[in-house]
């Protein structure tokens, strides 16, 4: 019998993608999910009670919260309409899990860092301290504690940079974006000075597939290594790169010369909320959880800007 999944925040990138990989019939993990997606119209998680009667009408053995409030410039200047989302919507999709007995991945982001580097060599990891210096950020911190104190065996996952690289008009993800200005423009600017982890969104689903068919097996065996239950995790594409190389490498990607990417400072293009300088996401505690770490990003980006 298929495991029934229930996906919260169902109609942006990531669960969108979720979707496609359980029910598109290609993936790895398709046909062993009876997966079924909620917007905020069927599940408005702000709303206490609508995410008590969604959880009791689906009666799903997992549920994965891609909901979020995610205009990072916006939530500068209304920040309690980020926490309603963020942190009381968070708390209030985890009391409804612990209270139905079901498993819980709760999405969160590398913004809940200030942007300083991190002890470990290979980017932050869980253990390291959470100073977010934005709105978003803080409301995205606010959620993680929210959800350890409602369902402590919830698995919360940090992710990072995401992007589709699909080519639609209006611009979308960092990657959409420069596949579009590379169409539109001689040159393009680009800050050199903020370091993160690219993901690309359909490996982020994998890995969010692979996560919850371990969850859905049950406990580890005795002696086994310690599995996600109750755990902090990152999933980021491997490696590092700043957005200027990012960019760089969509244009070699697409047969453009690399050289009409310019490269700026932050300062150059200021926004209301202060990015990151670096949010490297390390990648140790997802495979120390037995799960197969993400691919690294440049072959990543290589397959997104090549998928149909």
């Amino acid at each position: 019998m298929a495991t029934r999944i229930l996906i919260a925040g169902a109609a942006g990138q990531l669960g969108s993608a979720l979707l496609s990989e359980w029910r598109g019939g290609t993936g790895p993990h398709a046909g062993r999910v009876d997966a079924v997606g909620v917007g905020s119209a069927e599940m408005d998680v702000t709303d206490p009670a609508a995410v008590r009667a969604a959880v009791t009408r689906f009666r799903p053995r997992i549920v994965v919260n891609c909901a979020a409030y995610t205009a990072v410039d916006a939530a500068e200047a209304d920040e309690p309409a980020a926490h309603a989302v963020n942190a009381a919507g968070a708390g209030a999709v985890a009391r409804a899990c612990a209270d139905a007995g079901c498993g819980l991945v709760h999405m969160s982001t590398d913004y809940v860092f200030s942007g300083e580097r991190c002890a470990g060599a290979d980017g932050c990891g869980p253990d390291d301290p959470v100073d977010p210096r934005t709105a978003y950020g803080r409301s995205k911190a606010a959620g993680e504690r929210a959800v350890r104190s409602a369902h402590p065996a919830a698995v919360i996952v940090r992710t990072a940079w995401v992007y589709t690289g699909a080519a639609r008009p209006g611009g979308g993800d960092f990657v959409a974006t420069m596949r579009r200005l590379e169409a539109e423009r001689e040159s393009v600017d680009v800050v050199d000075d903020q370091c993160g982890s690219p993901t690309y969104v359909r490996d982020l689903a994998r890995g969010i597939a692979e996560l919850t068919e371990v969850l859905a097996a049950g406990p580890a065996e005795p002696g086994a290594r310690p599995g996600p239950v109750g755990r902090t995790l990152h999933a980021a594409g491997g490696g590092a790169a700043t957005w200027y190389e990012v960019a760089r490498a969509v244009f070699e990607e697409l047969g453009a010369d690399p050289d009409r990417v310019r490269a700026c400072r932050t300062e150059d293009m200021p926004r209301p909320a202060p990015r990151p300088r670096y949010s490297v996401l390390s990648g140790g505690s997802w495979a120390d959880a037995g799960l197969t770490p993400l691919r690294h990003w440049r072959p990543a980006l290589a397959a997104a800007l090549a998928a149909p």
